[in-house]
């Protein structure tokens, strides 16, 4: 079983991106959800959406990647 590297490289490189992402994402999720009177709550839980979103979609094209790398010729 060959993999190809440069490929798995790249992989590995949206799961680390995905990573910092998933924990913004989440951290301003949570603050969001503190802070539920203020006036700005619905915009910042929109960006807390989509960061999480945007980290979820990092892992799984990075995770598909990786798979492309092992099992592709």
């Amino acid at each position: 079983m060959s993999v190809n590297k440069e490929v798995l490289n790249k992989g590995l490189q949206y799961l680390a991106g995905s990573l910092p992402t998933l924990f913004i994402g989440v951290f301003i999720l949570n603050s969001s959800f503190k802070n539920q009177k203020h006036p700005l709550f619905i915009y910042v839980l929109i960006l807390a959406v989509l960061i999480c979103a945007y980290a979820v979609y990092l892992m799984f094209k990075g995770i598909n990647t990786i798979m492309k790398s092992m099992f592709e010729k």
